[in-house]
C-alpha cells in the first residue's frame, strides 16, 4: 500500500487506501431499528440503537464526497421462507415471528417496507446493496466476490448490532483476508455489554479481528486527505 492514509486506532494505527476500500453499512433496517419492528417485538430498546445515526450519517456523506465504495446490506429472507432454516423462524413471539405480518410487512421478509434501510441512511444511485439470509454479509451473498473484484481489500463497518451482524461479517472478512476497521459510535447493540464487549473482542490481543476507532478519526482521515 503507497501513502496509506492512517486513522487512530486501537490497538494502533489504522492504514487504508480508499481506493481499495469499502465503506460497510450493516442493516440498518426499519425492523431492527424503528419503533414498532421485529427488534423491538423481542423486547428491545430500539433507541439504543437509533445513537448510530446521526454519526453514521455524517461518515456516509463524508465517505461519499471522498470516492469511496459504499455497500449496504439487509437481512431478510425470500417471500416463501425457502431460504429461512427453521432454527431461525422460530425466534421471536409466536405472533411475530419471521414471515408474520408486523407494523411494517411480513417480518423481515424481501420487498417489505420493515426490510428495506431507514431513510436517513437510504443508498444512494449505484450503491451496492447485498441482501443476505444470515447474519453474516459473506453467508450465501456474492460480497467476497464482488470486493475482490473491485480490487477492495480494507473495509471500514458500521451497522447493527454489534455483537451479532457486525461481528459475524467481520469475523467472515478477517478469515478472508480483509483488514477492518469498526467504527465504534457507529455500530450499536440493544444491550450497553455486548457494544462495550463486543468491541473489545475485535482489537483484543494485536487486533485479532480488526481495528476499532470513533468516526472522528475516521473523518479527520479523509480531511487530511482531501487538504493534501
Amino acid at each position: 500500500m503507497s501513502d496509506p492514509l492512517l486513522v487512530e486506532a486501537e490497538p494502533y494505527p489504522y492504514g487504508f487506501d480508499p481506493g481499495h476500500t469499502a465503506l460497510l453499512v450493516i442493516d440498518m433496517q426499519r425492523d431492527f431499528v424503528e419503533p414498532g419492528g421485529f427488534g423491538e417485538s423481542l423486547g428491545n430498546d430500539v433507541t439504543m440503537l437509533q445513537k448510530v445515526v446521526p454519526p453514521l450519517r455524517e461518515v456516509l456523506a463524508a465517505t461519499r464526497s471522498a470516492g469511496v465504495t459504499v455497500v449496504h446490506t439487509r437481512e431478510g429472507h425470500l417471500p416463501d421462507l425457502s431460504d429461512c432454516p427453521p432454527a431461525k423462524l422460530s425466534r421471536g413471539a409466536p405472533s411475530m415471528r419471521i414471515g408474520d405480518p408486523g407494523p411494517y410487512g411480513r417480518i423481515l421478509i424481501r420487498g417489505e417496507y420493515g426490510h428495506d434501510i431507514i431513510d436517513e441512511l437510504a443508498p444512494a444511485e449505484g450503491e451496492l446493496v447485498i441482501d443476505k439470509p444470515g447474519k453474516g454479509a459473506f453467508y450465501a451473498t456474492g460480497l467476497d466476490e464482488t470486493l475482490r473484484g473491485m480490487d477492495v481489500r480494507s473495509l471500514v463497518v458500521t451497522g447493527v448490532t454489534t455483537e451479532v451482524c457486525v461481528h459475524t461479517t467481520v469475523r467472515e472478512a478477517n478469515d478472508r483476508g480483509y483488514e477492518c476497521l469498526v467504527l465504534s459510535d457507529c455500530v450499536g447493540s440493544y444491550f450497553p455489554q455486548f457494544q462495550r464487549h463486543g468491541l473489545d473482542m475485535i482489537a483484543a490481543q494485536g487486533g485479532i479481528f480488526g481495528w476499532v476507532a470513533p468516526s472522528g478519526h475516521y473523518l479527520k482521515a479523509l480531511e487530511a486527505r482531501s487538504a493534501r
